[in-house]
């Protein structure tokens, strides 16, 4: 395992090579439709998975190259959409990177277009109760754990159509679901990322978590969710109840772990000392139980003082937020966004962990 700690701050013939000629055009147009198929039969499953959701899904107001992204008018802007960075015909590598509670696809641009750089192909799903306009049903819903563990499996089922080898993971939550899903559904996955990875909470919080009647409690201090804030591609706050949920996931992970499950394929992680959010406890204990020696932990020191959400945050992302700094206490210092300011290096190192995985799988 590469284990990076940051150092702290601071053209008879002519007759039959015309036959020859259009008998490759022949085998090309043909190849190509098969991979233009493939990718049309993608983006269909992805745009109805969100049609089923929100009822109604409509083109994004600016679309660009190499990207395939489904809107809605159920969502608070275009940047919330779930999306698909593609080269226009399935590739030998796939990722799937899933969002953070509260927040949205846009939060994992950063990393997606590093990897889509590389020559991947990459799905960013839109999970359940996220990024839309009115969240509260979804917010305060029972089963919503089910739900995001439900739609990943979507995902998941559609992806080997865009590239042989699945990579999956994601930022926060979405890193734990991450793990949850290849914990029961450990085929076809190549491999796992991790960025600050929600495998453990506050201990205050997860505390407060075990106590009988608590669901009940968070639902009524939730009230009415309030999805409109100061910042475009995430919501002002974490819904109580849905952090109950994202425990739930944890604890399952802790189950499967407890079973004598290990993980089996390549895992690379990047985690904040600082952070006080989702503490890097989680993810040594994952670390520890990976069982492959190409696995990379790129710690980011404590001297940072980086905050758990801006470990995916580069510069440009956080340029396009246009974040409202008026209305925030910046007494907090995790309360604005800032820039990971070890983005590059972390890219850098995901980039080899993912050229290893590649030679060692052949």
């Amino acid at each position: 395992m590469v284990l990076l700690k940051t150092i702290p701050a601071n053209k008879e013939k002519g007759v039959v090579k015309t036959s020859l000629l259009s008998l490759f055009l022949l085998a090309f147009s043909t190849v190509s439709f098969g991979q233009n198929n493939a990718m049309d039969e993608a983006f269909d499953s992805f745009s109805h998975l969100y049609e089923e959701r929100f009822g109604q899904i409509r083109a994004c107001m600016n679309p660009t190259f190499q990207r395939f992204s489904v809107c809605s008018p159920a969502l608070r802007n275009d940047g919330n959409a779930p999306y698909i960075l593609h080269h226009g015909k399935p590739v030998d590598t796939v990722v799937v990177l899933l969002h953070g509670l509260s927040d949205s696809p846009f939060y994992m641009s950063g990393i997606a277009r590093a990897l889509h750089d590389k020559g991947y192909n990459v799905i960013v799903p839109l999970n359940v109760g996220h990024g839309q306009l009115d969240a509260s049903d979804e917010m305060s819903d029972s089963k919503l754990a089910e739900r995001w563990g439900a739609h990943l499996n979507d995902v998941m089922a559609l992806a080997p159509q865009l590239g042989k080898h699945v990579y999956l993971g994601g930022f926060s939550t979405g890193g734990a679901l991450s793990v949850q899903h290849y914990l029961h559904h450990p085929d076809n996955i190549d491999g796992l990322m991790l960025f600050s990875g929600a495998l453990a909470l506050d201990s205050g919080v997860e505390r407060l978590s075990g106590i009988w009647g608590i669901q009940w409690v968070a639902r009524f201090l939730d009230g009415h969710y309030e999805t409109q804030g100061p910042n475009p591609y995430k919501y002002p706050t974490i819904a109580s109840f849905s952090g109950l949920e994202l425990m739930e996931v944890i604890d399952d992970v802790r189950d499967q772990f407890e079973q004598g499950k290990t993980v089996d394929v390549p895992v690379f992680a990047a985690h904040s000392q600082a952070d006080t959010t989702t503490p890097i406890t989680g993810i040594e204990d994952l670390m520890s139980r990976a069982t492959t020696k190409t696995n990379t932990f790129f710690i980011i020191d404590e001297s940072y003082k980086l905050c758990h959400a801006d470990v995916v945050v580069n510069k440009k992302m956080l340029s396009d937020m246009h974040f409202d700094k008026s209305g925030v206490d910046l007494r907090d210092p995790c309360a604005a966004p800032g820039a990971n300011p070890l983005f590059r290096q972390m890219i850098m190192m995901l980039g080899s962990f993912m050229d290893e995985a590649a030679q060692k799988a052949g």
